[in-house]
């Protein structure tokens, strides 16, 4: 849930690229950070509590021109942010430092073992008691070694770096299930735990796969199991544009992601449709695997959660195939049924989502077939599943979730059209329909300028109620993710035709509610229940299809243009997305870097 970068070179100051680095992924989330260099003998070290730029003012006294180090930004799993907590962590020599993602669960055990021996620790993490293992294996003579027997006294999933001051040239990285890439270079190489770290530097890469180490030198990678047997892996080609993760004159990344989704969902639409038809191989699956699918279980998490549940409804009203959706964290540990016929669809922004890999890897122990929906090529669950489907929505740098989302919808909308046709029931009017999105989103956008108003109006609650019928109560699940993620103001999403059980007793004078209304076969059914909550006093603030907007009581209002219901979720997603954004910054949050949230959760 943090992030980790190296850099070993045959000359070159490792100091500027390892602070750059750690900049690019403070979309990660994180409450403190931290860098050592392998300088004369000696490990030099500068780690604060708090943002980058504490750390910035630090690292002026740091030698110059060292080209081995690794940085850090943590965030707190085992023990407080502090100075003390931050990363890296060194042994009692201090010549060996370590940076580490994600949790060591038998920490306890081997720390007291430690002491018993006489190390002396200085922080409450899990993460210092392998620094001091590589201490006790003789990580100070052979670091390669030591890492080596110490990997095997851990348990958890986890990704760490070792250097040592008395082997400067290199970097030992060490990958159990938590994300490392390696970034090829000249006379130099990288370590990350994500590509954006060294895109200014490379594009060239490779990916560790799981119970793998490396031995990363200026000029080699040797890659290797955990008993040292020489494992081969190609290099590719990271195909992003380093200007993509850059704001671009945005106040804000979220902002920046959310204005650019026409023009995403114009790449994830490219080349996938032809002739009112869905190409299917360009979703990474065969017709004839589309034709075996009797049942679809989808598992993710958060906003891909939220994603599946626009995906079941479109699936089974259009293909009539039977889908469950659960949440990953709760799924694994369900002792689900799994009958045959059953893909099983895992949904995820980084692809490294912990809950969600682990639910995949109970899928394929129990022989089901497995496919992802991911937006980053080359991570974990990409490679794991059995077919894969890109997003193709591009870095996003904004802990929120925007473009990733409406991209997941977008996919999710072409395979259901995709098993539609599988089935006989064959949609081109809809096919066609999806080309028409990128243009419709733009105008919407640019008529989001009255947003800010309710955005403002909206700042000043503690609470907020969504609601919605079908496709809309999918997208309310969202909308309330958003407003709580970034402007931390609380927000519950509700069914409206739940409202009589239970819910209207809390509406009273003032209390805000969002209502989205694009599903037209409910749309009577829904403006009841907003005059059901009118009439208690609720202020309403309503997403509607411009064709119905007359016809709304409501105090606020923000019109869309519903050429097809089916086809609506990502439209409404922007004018929810806006009315978080909008709201969180007139609160004066940290709209890119929520508190407590994190991008990538590589963590149970």
């Amino acid at each position: 849930m943090c992030g980790i970068v190296g850099f070993v070179g045959e000359q070159g100051d490792a100091l500027p690229f390892i602070y750059a680095g750690l900049k690019r992924l403070e979309y990660r989330g994180y409450d403190s950070a931290g860098i050592a260099l392998a300088s004369d003998g000696q490990i030099a070290l500068k780690k604060t509590r708090g943002k980058l730029e504490a750390l910035g003012q630090l690292i002026g006294g740091m030698p110059a021109g060292v080209p081995c180090g690794i940085g850090h930004t943590r965030w707190a799993t085992h023990g407080r942010p502090t100075d003390e907590n931050a990363h890296p962590h060194t042994d009692c020599t201090g010549t060996i430092a370590t940076v580490h993602n994600g949790i060591i669960e038998n920490f306890q055990e081997l720390r007291q073992w430690l002491v018993e021996r006489g190390h002396h620790f200085s922080s409450d993490t899990d993460t210092e008691v392998i620094p001091h293992l590589l201490e006790e294996y003789g990580g100070q003579e052979d670091v390669v070694q030591a890492v080596q027997k110490a990997e095997r006294r851990l348990k958890g999933a986890y990704a760490f770096l070792a250097i040592s001051a008395r082997e400067p040239n290199r970097i030992v990285a060490v990958r159990r299930s938590s994300p490392l890439v390696i970034g090829l270079g000249e006379d130099a190489n990288y370590v990350a735990s994500d590509f954006s770290a060294f895109l200014a530097q490379t594009r060239r890469a490779m990916v560790l796969e799981n119970g793998e180490m490396a031995v990363v030198t200026p000029d080699a990678v040797h890659v290797m199991d955990m008993a040292g047997a020489v494992q081969r892996r190609q290099e590719f080609t990271i195909d992003w544009d380093i200007r993509q993760a850059e704001r671009g004159g945005y106040p804000h990344f979220m902002l920046k992601e959310i204005m650019e989704q026409p023009d995403v969902w114009g790449d994830c639409l490219l080349g996938r449709t032809s002739g009112g038809a869905v190409v299917v191989e360009e979703l990474g699956i065969t017709r004839e695997q589309l034709t075996a699918i009797r049942r679809i279980q989808v598992v993710a998490a958060g906003t891909a959660y939220h994603a599946g549940l626009v995906g079941k409804a479109l699936i089974e009203r259009l293909a009539r195939v039977p889908v469950d959706v659960a949440v990953a964290s709760e799924f694994r540990y369900q002792q689900p049924v799994f009958e045959p016929g059953t893909l099983v669809m895992a949904i995820s922004q980084s692809g490294e989502t912990a809950d969600t890999l682990a639910c995949i890897n109970l899928a394929r122990q129990e022989g089901m077939k497995t496919y992802a929906i991911v937006n980053t090529v080359g991570s974990t669950l990409a490679r794991e599943s059995d077919a894969v489907a890109f997003t193709h929505a591009g870095p996003e740098i904004a802990v929120a979730s925007t473009k990733a989302y409406t991209t997941q919808i977008l996919v999710l909308t072409l395979l259901a059209l995709a098993l539609a046709e599988a089935q006989g029931r064959a949609r081109p009017d809809l096919v066609q329909g999806l080309l028409n999105l990128p243009l419709l989103g733009q105008d919407i956008l640019s008529r989001l300028d009255g947003i800010q108003t309710m955005a403002e109006r909206l700042s000043g609650q503690s609470d907020v109620f969504y609601i919605g019928r079908g496709l809309d109560y999918a997208l309310a699940m969202e909308g309330q993710l958003k407003i709580k993620e970034i402007a931390y103001i609380h927000a519950e999403a509700y069914a409206a035709g739940e409202l009589k059980h239970g819910t209207l007793a809390l509406i009273e004078d003032g209390t805000p509610v969002v209502a989205i209304v694009t599903e037209r076969d409910v749309a009577e059914k829904s403006i009841s229940n907003i005059l059901e909550v009118k009439a208690r006093g609720a202020e309403v603030w309503a997403v509607v299809d411009e064709k119905l907007q007359k016809e709304l009581p409501v105090d606020h209002v923000i019109p869309i243009p519903v050429l097809e219901p089916l086809l609506s979720p990502v439209l409404a997603a922007l004018p929810l997305q806006m009315l978080a954004y909008w709201t969180a910054v007139h609160r004066g949050q940290d709209v890119d870097q929520p508190r407590n949230l994190a991008k990538s959760v590589t963590v149970e």
